[in-house]
């Protein structure tokens, strides 16, 4: 018997494995809800309320680059069969490798600033539960994910497309709760309004380009299609391909919720000359405003968006510290280190006064600092032919992507700049 199966013909074993289409959905879906975190919801909220539908068009652009980087991360992951940051270990040198992975991890120090202060201001908002208490609460939802992964890694994944549901759902109540002017979003949504130029303008579209496309997402990203392409036979064009839909569908799920934030701020808020400068304070108003179920729904989705952006951002961790240690680490403890290295200095803000609001803000600013240092690597690897093969990046991709690249460069300057001066 063990003659039969070691002589079995060649081509039983080189044919590549052909999985259904439903196989590959998934990856883009876990990234995505670091597009609706709350970091988002607090950049959103401050955009729309001060300027009404006028910077829609940034969540709008926004979108579109973070669709075509997750598009390149995506193709980096399946053609190399690694994710981002072993292949910056591996192909840079000692000191630049470690520089842009200490990047990243900053980054995602302020990530999970912002995901676990969204599920603390939720619990507050829900259950009265005193903010720094809430704070600390927080270290649940990593113990969550390690119960969960307890049971297979697509638990996880399932559970995070129920809480990407549960916030669509709860901004499809709210809209139509709300009833905004679709004349004023389509008006928005696409063209450019370049009459708003003030520095808190800048601020503001710095921290949505920061909250939309975030560095975690693109390493976590490179490292979750890797589930799908175990199978060393397997078609990599195909799984490529498939992989893209996932990431256009999620990620237009993605853009639908954000500008949903934005939409509601400006049609609840601003249109009534109302300036949202906490996310308690869109809470408190929109139930008088609105009755107790917009604000319900509000909170509730909040939650949802804080716990499952958090999960992922966790996870993104790992696959950072790893390279930048030079050796495995245990990821209950990197999972709950980084989660008390940002929650003390929050704790304390907090307990100094400091708004959330503000600190959301602050932290999505930070995220859209560490851009360049993720996306000029992500690049510049699948530019490479002799890494990337027959799936090397089209030249129209590479030349969109270095100008999404030097505009949120460009963009960082001018808003040091004029902080500067001012």
């Amino acid at each position: 018997m063990n003659a039969v199966l070691l002589n079995k013909p060649p081509s039983d074993t080189s044919r590549p494995l052909r999985r259904p289409f439903w196989f590959f959905l998934g990856p883009a879906f876990l990234v995505s809800v670091g597009y609706m975190d709350p970091g988002n919801w607090a950049t959103s909220l401050e955009a729309g309320s001060r300027y009404g539908y006028a910077l829609l068009w940034v969540v709008t652009m926004a979108s579109g680059i973070a669709i075509l980087m997750q598009l390149l991360a995506a193709r980096l992951g399946v053609a190399t069969e690694k994710d981002l940051a072993q292949l910056i270990a591996e192909r840079y040198s000692g000191w630049r490798a470690k520089g842009l992975l200490s990047t990243a991890a900053l980054a995602m120090m302020a990530t999970d600033l912002a995901e676990f202060l969204g599920v603390a201001i939720a619990l507050n908002l829900l259950f009265s539960i005193p903010l720094p208490v809430a704070i600390i609460l927080t270290v649940f939802d990593v113990l969550l994910i390690l119960w969960l992964e307890r049971f297979g890694f697509r638990w996880v994944e399932m559970t995070i497309i129920a809480f990407v549901a549960t916030i669509g759902l709860g901004y499809v109540i709210q809209m139509f709760i709300i009833q905004p002017d679709i004349v004023a979003i389509a008006s928005n949504a696409f063209m450019p309004n370049l009459t708003i130029t003030d520095t808190t303008a800048l601020f503001i579209a710095l921290g949505i380009i920061g909250a939309t496309v975030m560095p975690h997402n693109i390493y976590l990203h490179t490292s979750q299609v890797l589930t799908r392409i175990q199978d060393l036979n397997h078609d990599k064009a195909r799984a490529y391909r498939l992989l893209k839909w996932d990431t256009l569908g999620a990620l237009f799920v993605a853009w639908m919720v954000n500008s949903a934030i934005l939409i509601t701020a400006a049609a609840a808020f601003h249109a009534k000359g109302l300036m949202i400068t906490d996310i308690d304070q869109a809470y408190h108003t929109l139930g008088p405003l609105f009755g107790g179920a917009a604000a319900l729904t509000f909170a509730l989705a909040l939650l949802a968006a804080g716990i499952a952006s958090s999960t992922t951002a966790t996870m993104a961790g790992q696959i950072v510290f790893e390279p930048l240690l030079g050796r495995k680490v245990n990821m209950a403890r990197v999972r709950l280190g980084l989660r008390l290295l940002t929650m003390i200095p929050a704790v304390i803000a907090i307990l100094l006064a400091a708004k959330p609001l503000s600190l959301l803000v602050l932290s999505q600013v930070i995220l859209s600092m560490q851009l360049p240092f993720t996306l000029i690597p992500l690049i510049l690897l699948v530019s490479n032919r002799a890494l990337m093969g027959d799936l090397v990046a089209p030249r129209w991709m590479l030349v969109i992507a270095w100008a999404c690249a030097l505009l949120i460069i460009a963009l960082n300057l001018w808003f040091l700049l004029s902080d500067f001066l001012t």
